[in-house]
């Protein structure tokens, strides 16, 4: 069965955000939306305003029949890759949903290694309103906690970039080293985390992590 012979009442969708950026965790949802309660403009997470986003959030978590939050940390995106860091987040949020869905919609062209009958769509978080509304769930979380890790780390400029490797996040790793939020896996943090030359006040950053 494919997502156009689905006539059911308990379809999520699915969707992540966070798979490239050079620090924090990859957050995942999942959400059930109610067809009695419509929602207004569900779209692509990156081409809303945040301020859009922020009004959808709260009136996704009001009229879904069920969401969850889920994710994956820094430590399991190194320790399994991103890849499948990504899968194993996407399988908490299901799973964490309060109803069983009888169908899964998952944005992307890769299935986790699950038994829901469910298909991959890409682009679906354009094309399928409730992987938008997923979309829109994981990453007003993830900026939220990403300008929250600003406050902690203000030297790396989080609240700007979220975590994704801008000019800025890339010079400000040169000048102080990464930090606990920073994918060890990932280049330039992988080579930096490795490198015997590192200027005392960056060593002193990697040593703190270690």
């Amino acid at each position: 069965m494919s997502l156009v012979d689905y006539a059911g009442r308990l379809l999520a969708g699915v969707d992540e955000v966070g798979r490239g950026p050079l620090a924090g965790d990859v957050v995942t949802a999942a959400v059930i939306l109610d067809p009695d309660k419509p929602i207004t403009g569900l779209a692509d997470s990156k081409k809303l305003s945040e301020k859009r986003r922020e009004q959808l959030f709260d009136e996704i978590t009001l009229k879904a029949r069920s969401w969850s939050i889920a994710r994956a940390s820094v430590e399991e995106v190194d320790r399994y890759n991103i890849l499948q860091a990504t899968m194993v987040a996407m399988q908490r949020a299901v799973t964490g949903l309060s109803l069983q869905p009888e169908y899964v919609a998952v944005d992307g062209n890769r299935l986790p290694a699950w038994d829901y009958p469910s298909q991959a769509i890409v682009r679906g978080d354009n094309r399928v309103a409730c992987i938008s509304a997923a979309a829109i769930l994981a990453k007003v979380t993830r900026d939220r906690e990403m300008v929250a890790y600003h406050r902690q780390y203000p030297e790396y400029g989080f609240a700007g970039h979220k975590g994704y490797g801008t000019r800025a996040h890339r010079e400000a790793l040169q000048k102080y080293g990464p930090c606990v939020l920073h994918r060890r896996s990932f280049e330039p943090v992988k080579s930096m985390v490795g490198d015997p030359d590192m200027g005392d006040e960056r060593r002193q950053t990697r040593e703190a992590v270690d």
